[in-house]
């Protein structure tokens, strides 16, 4: 029963109470999961999600994506829907397109009051392990999901409030850091209890009524706010674009390609994902054409808040529930890399969500002259395991992040992950805990894309085992790099290369589960760079000096990259300006005209070579499309 001041229709000072109430109730599940659950990946390192929804299903905030509630609406009907119910998932083919890969456990708890419901409240997280043919339960080779781990269908973990203990055991037995497993789970569960109090206090508090219709509201307002501020932007037409994953695992000489055709009309953006490659045979596939394409259209919508006035605004921006009605999606036939028929392995799918954002990002850089960030892959997985047996086991892995893009207002920041809050673990954790000494954590030098606005950098990092281990390496751009914008260059690769203890050298490839790390043995990891944004021979030269100065850029690189000559004074830097002067008229006049997107030398040499197969009615999306100045004029165009 609602209080007995509670309205029926609420003003926009208490809309704004309600909507800054359902941010702070996901704050507080976040906390939540990090202070109660057990694993490194997700108590220190927070991969992982929270989400409130309302009694449609419908997300309430765009703080960080999350997986969907209609699962429980697939498989349960409304009469089987109760207070103390936990519905409980990790399939990627039956979970409405809202859980990538097997690791994923999803914990959805519904929201009553008295007996309406009135919402729901979710958590997923990656977790440490959950089966499978190598620990992590990510192998790299491999060729279906079952490979990958435990699969479970949406279940009700718990049924009334009484817990399916069959279940329960099932789950935790199936992985090799069960106890980890248990301590995170049972963590989600409560976080999403927590989250469902919060939103039953409001109930109290509004009345239900007023409360569902603030929900409508706030989505309502979403969908406005980008058809008034970003899409008028996006000048309407039809773009197309494309990236590449480098490697599946299984067929290593073979890239694999997502394309997008955007068509921008005055209020909607149609995302057409046919001519995308066939599916593969190791597991980089994506299954996300279900549920009408809810989650990627929710998933993708935040690229839009680039095109915001300030960086200040595109923070303000909530992309919730409410994106999805001004982006529309087209899925090709069962049988891609985004609709890969049942049971093809899914693990690694992280690599195509970043080609999805980043070739979104590169269809808008052709609508809005080149006025979007550049390209940055922030999120692979490595790490080590080891022991002599089961009670000795140890997993230690890390989701390392990259570069960030250079962006047209700001260089690319560093070392930044696409998982919200995500950091590498810290040195003393990890080496009280494992078996491990780390010896070097710094920013990889050159690693950026050159730009007016450069990239960030990558990691440089390196742990010495003390004792014998295999590496584990979940990681794409090692030879396809991140795409430079609007004359912007491409950032640098990720690279793993393992140090022998007699000082020889061996590369392991980014997909690698089996490589033996022997004691005393040095792993050497360098992650990916941002690309950059803009002509590199416009950088501010003091910009440039002072990168050098901290050593993050070279003096060659200085001088090849972005034309400025520095010459050592004492402990500092100095640029010679009349050398930067002369040197910077002699690269432009021999570079000749800059292109929109520098994809690195890889793709480039694939295109001399005809090697990249495009599908019917399409040809080379990048060809004639050049880098142009604030008046939206290229080279060419302010010569004539």
């Amino acid at each position: 029963m609602a209080g007995k001041n509670a309205k029926t229709t609420l003003g926009p000072i208490e809309l704004e109470v309600i909507t800054g109430t359902i941010r702070s109730a996901e704050l507080e599940i976040e906390a939540a999961v990090e202070r109660t659950s057990r694993s490194p990946m997700i108590r220190d390192q927070h991969d992982y999600r929270v989400a409130l929804f309302d009694a449609k299903g419908r997300k309430l905030t765009g703080r960080s994506y999350s997986a969907l509630v209609e699962p429980v609406f697939e498989y349960f009907d409304d009469g089987d829907i109760h207070p103390g119910d936990v519905f409980f998932w990790n399939d990627p083919y039956n979970s409405c397109g809202g859980i990538g890969h097997v690791p994923d456990l999803c914990t959805t708890v519904p929201i009553f009051h008295e007996e309406r419901l009135i919402g729901f409240s979710q958590v997923f997280g990656h977790h440490d392990d959950v089966g499978g043919a190598v620990p992590g339960s990510l192998p790299v080779d491999a060729r279906d999901m079952w490979a990958e781990g435990l699969v479970i269908p949406p279940i009700k973990l718990y049924d009334k409030g009484v817990l399916n203990e069959a279940a329960y055991k099932i789950v935790f037995r199936n992985s090799r850091l069960g106890e980890h497993l248990r301590g995170d789970v049972d963590a989600e569960i409560g976080a999403a209890l927590l989250g469902s109090r919060r939103i039953t206090a409001m109930a109290e508090r509004y009345g239900i009524d007023a409360l569902e219709s603030a929900f409508d509201t706030i989505l309502e307002n979403c969908a406005a706010t980008i058809r008034r501020e970003l899409l008028p932007k996006i000048k309407n037409g039809t773009y197309t674009w494309e990236d590449f994953v480098e490697c599946d695992g299984v067929e290593r000489d073979k890239i694999h390609a997502f394309r997008l055709t955007m068509t921008k009309t005055d209020d909607k953006i149609f995302l057409d994902f046919s001519g995308t490659d066939p599916e593969a045979a190791g597991p980089i596939n994506w299954p996300i054409d279900y549920a009408d394409g809810k989650f990627i259209r929710k998933f993708m919508a935040p690229v839009l808040r680039s095109l915001a006035d300030s960086p200040e605004r595109a923070a303000e921006i909530d992309m919730n529930e409410g994106a999805i009605d001004v982006l529309e999606v087209k899925f090709p036939e069962k049988g891609t890399l985004v609709t890969p028929t049942f049971g093809k392995p899914t693990g690694m799918r992280f690599f195509l969500f970043l080609r999805v954002l980043g070739t979104f990002a590169g269809a808008l850089a052709k609508a809005t002259g080149g006025r979007m960030p550049a390209d940055h892959e922030t999120i692979r997985i490595w790490g080590m395991h080891g022991g002599r047996n089961q009670d000795e086991f140890y997993l230690f892995r890390e989701v390392l992040g990259g570069g960030g893009p250079g962006r047209p207002w700001a260089d690319g920041s560093d070392v930044v992950h696409i998982v919200p809050n995500s950091r590498n673990l810290p040195a003393e954790f990890s080496e009280t805990r494992y078996p491990i000494r780390v010896e070097k954590l710094g920013l990889a030098r050159d690693s950026a894309g050159a730009g007016y606005r450069r990239g960030g950098f990558g990691y440089n990092k390196q742990i010495r085992t003390l004792g014998d281990a295999t590496l584990l390496s979940n990681a794409d751009r090692s030879f396809i790099n991140c795409y430079g914008v609007n004359g912007g260059k491409a950032g640098g690769l990720y690279g793993v290369t393992i140090e022998q203890p007699d000082g020889s050298e061996v590369e392991a490839p980014g997909m690698s589960d089996d490589r033996v790390v022997p004691a005393g043995g040095i792993v050497k990891l360098q992650t990916t760079g941002g690309g950059g944004w803009g002509d590199p021979l416009a950088r501010e030269p003091e910009l440039v000096c002072y990168d050098v100065l901290c050593g993050l850029v070279s003096p060659d690189a200085a001088q090849s990259d972005y034309g400025v000559v520095v010459a050592k004074d004492g402990n500092a830097f100095v640029v010679d300006e009349a050398a930067t002067g002369a040197l910077r008229t002699k690269l432009a006049a021999a570079r000749g005209e800059l292109n929109m997107f520098d994809r690195g030398p890889v793709v480039d040499d694939l295109r001399r070579k005809g090697e990249i197969d495009w599908p019917e009615g399409w040809q080379d999306p990048d060809e004639g499309w050049h880098a142009v100045d604030a008046d939206g004029r290229s080279d060419a165009e302010r010569a004539a």
